[in-house]
């Protein structure tokens, strides 16, 4: 019996420090991109639905100091919103964009007579890094380095062309072009081989002036 208890024993300690979070233990790197979100608000006087003279003039000059891009969402708030959204959506057309249906909660109350346009943009970025936090050496709990992940995930953060597309993925667009996905493979086959044409001819020697 006694032995059974010590055994008990043993394995409460073991069960103890198997539940002890050590993220840095794992093969998954702790330093991940964090997406963060800032909505910009512009009120334009819309008597109405529409937008009035030199309206449209002044939101696409608020587009410009945005430098509105790729990635960036649209969206028309306030009563007059559905009439609006069309002169809107042509002053955005010019950015390539397109007004996003419905919008979020943005602060205070969208004046009377007015339309709100709001610009929702996404950043994202990899926070505490570089992180030399720890010495690589001595490293007696077998833990990855405070910075690894640092370098790969902050390039990603930075490249990726829309960030919200680092917390979900893409839906189908329900068709697709079978001469579109298969042609990189084509330029690959059809492609001369690379030494077809011989060794050119290079010379390390500077050339005399």
């Amino acid at each position: 019996m006694r032995s059974k208890l010590v055994l008990i024993a043993l394995g409460s300690v073991l069960a103890g420090c198997s539940t002890t979070d050590h993220p840095e233990r794992g093969v998954a790197a702790v330093n991940v991109p964090v997406v963060n979100r800032a909505d910009y608000v512009f009120d334009a006087a819309a008597p109405g639905g529409a937008l009035a003279p030199g309206e449209a003039e002044r939101l696409d000059g608020w587009f410009r100091g945005l430098e509105v891009r790729y990635g960036d969402s649209i969206y028309v708030d306030g009563p007059y919103a559905d009439m609006a959204r069309a002169q809107v959506a042509e002053v955005a057309g010019r950015y390539g964009l397109m007004v996003t249906p419905g919008a979020p909660v943005t602060t205070g109350a969208v004046p009377p007579g007015a339309v709100r346009i709001v610009v929702s943009r996404a950043q994202a970025g990899v926070p505490n890094c570089p992180n030399w936090r720890d010495a690589s050496q001595p490293n007696w709990e077998n833990k990855m380095l405070s910075n690894f992940g640092c370098s790969v995930n902050a390039n990603l953060a930075a490249q990726v062309a829309n960030p919200v597309d680092l917390i979900h993925g893409r839906e189908a667009l329900g068709a697709s072009d079978a001469r579109t996905a298969t042609k990189p493979v084509s330029h690959y086959r059809n492609a001369p081989p690379t030494g077809t044409k011989g060794l050119q001819d290079i010379s390390t020697k500077k050339d005399d002036q």
